[in-house]
């Protein structure tokens, strides 16, 4: 019991429950996107751009801000100010009056949340044992890409937009960031949050990151597996209503089975990384989301479209390992905050700001399924780049060991 109650538990919850609570926030325009684009005459392309843009002030903030942070040892502050200021931007969604006001809204947003992940999971990192890293990494993605934001926040934001309107979903979804924020300004220790980077005096150490051969081949890595996901999240649900002709209700059921899809495959496959390894539990996650783009365009209306639908999109375990686990098993402590926010920063540019941008512009030109095939070419570079990677669990990196 004891052991329950331990701090590396509490840490890793309270970590799940604020990476769950800036998913909801962040996801919640992909479950709204029906509603908004109806009322503010939003096309495809604005779509991606909306996700875009969110994409590029994250990716940007994610490695910056957290850099910052290692090196001026504000951690704890910057990651307190950053739950508050993304909770308050919700609000500011629900107020957008068009496509550039939500714009803006999404884009501070973006700022404010980008260095919450990172330092979450360097966090979680330091207090965990070693035989439960990867365990306690796929639960902060279970619990906060899964949990609230694929599995609660469909169900409870669409039935808020149907019975309140979507600008009344945006603004209860800004409340639960702040009371989190409170609880973490009380709990965090300061040798939970004490910079590491600090007292190498490192700064950015873009080129120093850069020099580890599983930072380059990670990288690549993970822009094609966030690839995957955005070139998909931002566009299906006005798929599978405005194409596939399902209803609202059937819609909210759909997103709500992916999403528990992504719940166990983020427990799954990180969980068993400590066991088989972290390249071994990539590939069967990666083989798996190949067929994914098929299974929803083919199978449609189908006896076995939803149960290959939720196996196929088991490739969403793969994403805390290659933004979280990976990075920061390939460079020294010093270096782990900065190389997660490096890798995480790049893979939302390429994934989540060019990927969705390009989705959205294709399946505006040629066809409304065009965003699935781009996820498709994703996938199958996914396995590519994986080919490159050194395994990383249980290796000794000593610093002045690079490639």
């Amino acid at each position: 019991m004891k052991k329950l109650f331990s701090y590396e538990n509490g840490i890793v919850s309270l970590m799940a429950l604020t990476f769950g609570v800036l998913f909801f926030d962040r996801l919640a325009l992909n479950y709204l996107v029906p509603y908004v684009a109806k009322d503010l005459s939003l096309n495809n392309t604005q779509i991606g751009l909306l996700a875009a843009g969110l994409s590029l002030a994250w990716a940007f903030s994610s490695y910056f801000t957290t850099a910052w942070s290692e090196s001026k040892n504000k951690n704890k502050i910057t990651f307190i100010l950053a739950i508050f200021i993304f909770s308050i931007c919700s609000f500011g969604s629900g107020l957008a009056i068009g496509f550039g006001t939500l714009l803006v809204a999404r884009l501070i947003m973006g700022l404010a949340e980008g260095p919450v992940i990172p330092l979450a999971q360097v966090f979680v990192e330091r207090e965990s044992t070693p035989s439960r890293l990867g365990l306690n990494v796929g639960i902060l993605q279970a619990v906060g890409g899964a949990l609230f934001g694929s599995i609660l926040a469909p169900v409870i934001l669409i039935q808020i937009a149907e019975n309140m309107g979507w600008r009344t979903a945006f603004y209860i979804a800004g409340v639960p960031g702040l009371v989190l924020g409170l609880i973490a300004v009380f709990y965090l220790k300061k040798s939970t949050t004490e910079s590491r980077g600090a007292k190498n005096n490192t700064g950015f150490a873009l080129k120093e990151i850069w020099a580890y051969k599983n930072i380059k081949w990670g990288t690549a890595l993970a822009c094609c597996v966030f690839g995957w996901w955005f070139a998909t999240i931002p566009f299906i649900t006005k798929y599978f209503t405005d194409v596939q002709g399902m209803s609202a209700g059937d819609m909210q059921k759909t997103m709500g089975l992916l999403g528990v899809a992504m719940l166990l495959s983020s427990l799954f496959f990180p969980g068993i990384s400590d066991k088989i390894g972290r390249k071994k539990a990539l590939y069967i996650a990666i083989s798996l989301g190949i067929f994914y783009p098929f299974v929803v365009y083919f199978l449609n209306g189908s006896s076995i479209h939803l149960p290959a639908m939720f196996l196929s999109y088991a490739m969403v375990g793969a994403i805390p390992l290659v933004a979280a686990i990976v990075p920061s098993e390939a460079v020294p402590n010093h270096l782990k905050a900065k190389a997660i926010g490096f890798v995480t920063a790049v893979a939302e540019i390429v994934g989540g700001v060019i990927v969705p941008a390009i989705s959205g512009a294709l399946s505006d030109i040629f066809d409304e399924s065009a965003f699935l095939w781009v996820a498709a070419v994703l996938a199958v570079l996914s396995l590519f780049f994986l080919s490159k990677l050194e395994e990383t669990k249980g290796k000794e990196f000593p610093a002045e060991e690079v490639n």
